[in-house]
């Protein structure tokens, strides 16, 4: 009973925070454990926790290889990790509350909403109920549709190499369990130009990116675009236009030299992982200086909200933009499809903003300096962490413990959501009744 009013004294941002960190500590004590190792041997707490933290933050940089160091066991536990992560501790514990009977209280179901990211609490247990049904068949065909292709390269290891590749696609972990097959710490580059490969793990990424809401809007309406709720609208314009117009630039530019069909293969693969995914088919360390900008760009923004995805979200710089635009046009209001954003939806998007790139500098600047790693590397690793990413230039391993911590908050950070923290920090309520006067400042 002390523990229920404890919990009922804390806002649901505090909730979300506690339960993803004490997943996370769970977790890192199971990877320390002899039977998570090939070796059967202890592994040590900062290896175990920054494991776990990639894990359950869905990011996918790893200290480890986690094909050739982890047992199955201990791939197991990562794939676990992976996939509440992905859901959110929230909407798990939701779930097997409704499947064991009990009921659903007022107060969860303000949880659900926040960790949902709804528009509202009503109807949130049922969208709980079809986000699990819809994971489920997603992650189960991409995994079959990739089983014969693994099962030919790997025999029956292939069928667990298949499901743990599609829940870590679909949740936009990036974790692969490919180990020396092309490389240490390959990924998927031996299969750069397999479109049985390459194609559904684009699917999976996508699907998992494009957030829940907007499945239900796909869901309920199929091609009705004007039926869709305007937030699901933005989602879908904006995630398409930041796959095909970085698969333009990365196929003029980086893969020009290719063959057209490798060409078109990587060009799209890598338009689409930087946005949180963290699986690879080339050789990251040789793209252009203007390539490797793309891809921090990508990484801070992330997926979508109410998705598997962390980043600042699509939704977060579709109103920056949108906000642009209106300035320029001379409009009081920032607009999508014929509505308008409120004032305080734009500052949450500034704010997100001006956190993510402080966090990604800060932590590039205090690790280079650290490790006497060049900038544009520990940029590049900062952007993967605070985005969830996971793609690496791999640096990741050989970084020492102050940087790698550092790396651990920025994945925590960029998994719960840098509004989440800040909410949770200062847990105020109620309207603000008095106002300073207004004076006038000079920008641009």
């Amino acid at each position: 009973m002390k523990l229920a009013s404890l919990f009922k004294k804390l806002s649901s941002f505090q909730i979300m925070i506690l339960g993803f960190m004490s997943l996370i500590l769970v977790g890192a004590l199971l990877l320390m454990t002899p039977i998570a190792s090939r070796g059967m041997h202890w592994t040590s707490f900062e290896n175990s926790l920054f494991t776990a933290t990639s894990a359950v933050c869905v990011t996918g940089l790893v200290v480890r290889d986690t094909a050739t160091y982890w047992s199955t066991f201990g791939q197991a536990v990562i794939l676990i990790l992976i996939q509440i992560g992905g859901l959110g501790i929230i909407t798990i514990t939701a779930f097997f509350a409704a499947v064991s009977g009990r009921k659903i209280t007022l107060f969860q179901r303000h949880l659900l909403q926040d960790s949902l990211s709804s528009h509202q609490i009503g109807g949130v247990v049922r969208l709980m109920g079809f986000i699990f049904r819809l994971v489920f068949i997603i992650e189960m065909a991409g995994a079959l549709l990739m089983m014969p292709v693994f099962c030919m390269h790997f025999g029956w290891h292939g069928v667990w190499m298949a499901f743990f590749h599609s829940v870590s696609a679909f949740c936009n972990a990036g974790f692969d369990i490919m180990g020396s097959y092309s490389g240490r710490f390959s990924s998927l580059t031996a299969f750069a130009d397999n479109y049985f490969i390459v194609i559904p793990i684009c699917l999976l990424i996508i699907s998992g990116g494009l957030g829940f809401l907007t499945w239900d809007d796909f869901v309920v309406h199929k091609f009705r675009f004007k039926r869709y709720r305007m937030q699901s609208k933005v989602i879908l314009v904006t995630s398409l236009l930041l796959i095909v117009i970085p698969a333009l630039l990365l196929f003029i530019n980086d893969y020009a030299s290719y063959p057209l069909h490798r060409r078109i293969a990587l060009s799209l693969f890598q338009a689409v992982t930087p946005r949180t995914a963290g699986f690879n088919t080339a050789d990251l360390t040789q793209l252009t200086l203007s390539g490797r900008t793309l891809f921090v760009f990508l990484m801070l923004i992330g997926g979508s909200p109410g998705s598997t995805a962390g980043g600042m979200k699509t939704t977060t710089i579709a109103v920056l933009f949108g906000n642009a635009v209106s300035v320029m046009r001379r409009k009081k209001n920032t607009q999508f499809f014929g509505r308008r954003i409120d004032d305080s939806t734009v500052k949450n998007a500034a704010t997100l903003l001006v956190m993510y790139v402080f966090l990604m500098i800060a932590g590039a600047l205090v690790i280079s300096m650290i490790d006497d790693v060049p900038g544009s590397y520990s940029i590049f690793e900062t952007a993967s962490a605070v985005g969830t990413v996971g793609l690496t230039l791999g640096i990741t391993p050989s970084l020492s413990l102050v940087s790698h911590l550092i790396l651990i908050v920025l994945m925590f950070i960029g998994r719960v959501g840098g509004l989440t923290l800040l909410y949770a920090a200062m847990n105020k309520t109620g309207a603000e009744v008095s106002q300073y006067p207004v004076e006038k400042i000079s920008v641009g």
